[in-house]
């Protein structure tokens, strides 16, 4: 019993952690609703259920706005990942015995490449949580507690958004219960169908644009398909509990993500894809070259190295009147030893030695 209470001891403060690390981002969301309800009331009116969802569309941009950098890191390392691929296959073939050389060798080709391996999930482990703050926002809102402290200041705001509504449907309103059947579960619905089409496409956009044939087969190429019909059913099933706030927040972010994976896929798509073929056409009816342009791209991606010190060159010219060049020597400086001693009659006396050039095997064995 008391190991019981000790672990849901533990339980509760690591929420308890977890709640405080969250609290600055409920802050930032909870502001950016009001200012958009603030900048939206004198046009449609402060209790207006289109101010509302105008004000989420914007939360919504906003944030994504602010996270294309991460996004776009994201995108490019998976990319340099995938470009490495080939050759971290050859690194496998050659040396696939040996666990530690193999490691050694693929670390060796990834900073050679300034290639990060983490640099992909990174990006999305620094969004979950901004990610996670919007939807507990919205969601505090219609069903409660209430979170951020722009919200709880201002609970006026709070009971506004509870009771907005567009087309006649409640923006904190959930299609779960069914019954009675009206205008809420309605919206909902097609905001689900919407928000799953929106997804599927996105991932059939990825899988038959930016993937290479020899990605289409293997348990990878599985795992995609997997993604691709599965999680529209998750998305349909959690989507019946959430408010219609969050489906138009959800909504926004998935056509969000889709547009702005179009881009990158059209301006800086993956080798060997239909897309790099389109991406070329491009190119040469521009009269730029696809080469030069993929090659100044990966030396822009290359950690800068830094270039060596120049050594001195020793030329000496021999009798004959021919020009020899002798590569410098490294003189190690050397050190003179002191030691001071006192005589019997009190006199200090100093000797010097100079220490003697001794090869490193040499000073190794003594």
């Amino acid at each position: 019993m008391i190991e019981l209470f000790v672990s849901l001891n533990l339980w509760d403060s690591f929420m308890g952690v977890l709640s405080a690390m969250m609290q600055p981002l409920y802050w930032a969301v909870s502001g950016l609703l009001v200012f958009f309800h603030w900048v939206f009331s004198p046009l449609l009116g402060a209790d207006s259920g289109w101010t509302w969802a105008l004000s989420i569309i914007m939360l919504t941009v906003t944030i994504r706005t602010l996270l294309i950098p991460l996004f776009v890191k994201q995108i490019n390392s998976a990319r340099n990942m995938q470009i490495l691929q080939p050759k971290i296959a050859d690194l496998q073939k050659k040396y696939g015995s040996d666990r530690e050389r193999l490691g050694q060798e693929t670390m060796k080709l990834y900073q050679s490449e300034g290639v990060n391996p983490m640099a992909s999930c990174l990006p999305m482990l620094i969004q979950m949580p901004i990610f996670i703050a919007l939807f507990r926002v919205l969601q505090g809102v219609s069903q409660g507690p209430v979170r951020g402290q722009w919200l709880k200041d201002a609970p006026e705001l709070v009971d506004s958004l509870q009771h907005a509504t567009i087309f006649g449907a409640k923006l904190a309103g959930n299609i779960f219960p069914i019954s009675p059947f009206g205008a809420t579960q309605v919206l909902g619905i097609i905001l689900v169908i919407a928000m799953v089409g929106v997804f599927f496409v996105t991932q059939l956009q990825l899988m038959r644009k930016n993937m290479p044939p020899e990605s289409q087969t293997g348990q990878a190429a599985q795992m995609q398909k997997m993604m691709l019909y599965f999680f529209p059913i998750i998305y349909a099933v959690s989507a019946v509990v959430i408010p219609i706030g969050v489906l138009i927040y959800w909504l926004t972010s998935n056509i969000w993500t889709m547009a702005q994976q179009g881009i990158l896929i059209r301006n800086n798509p993956a080798p060997n894809t239909p897309a790099y073929i389109d991406w070329e056409e491009r190119m040469l009816a521009k009269g730029r070259d696809p080469e030069a342009i993929v090659l100044a791209r990966a030396e822009k991606r290359r950690k800068t190295k830094k270039t060596p010190a120049t050594s001195r060159v020793t030329t000496t010219t021999s009798s004959e009147g021919e020009e020899t060049t002798e590569a410098p020597k490294v003189v190690r400086q050397q050190v003179t030893r002191q030691t001071v001693r006192t005589t019997e009659d009190g006199r200090r006396v100093v000797s010097r030695q100079q220490p003697r050039a001794q090869s490193r095997a040499t000073r190794k064995k003594n």
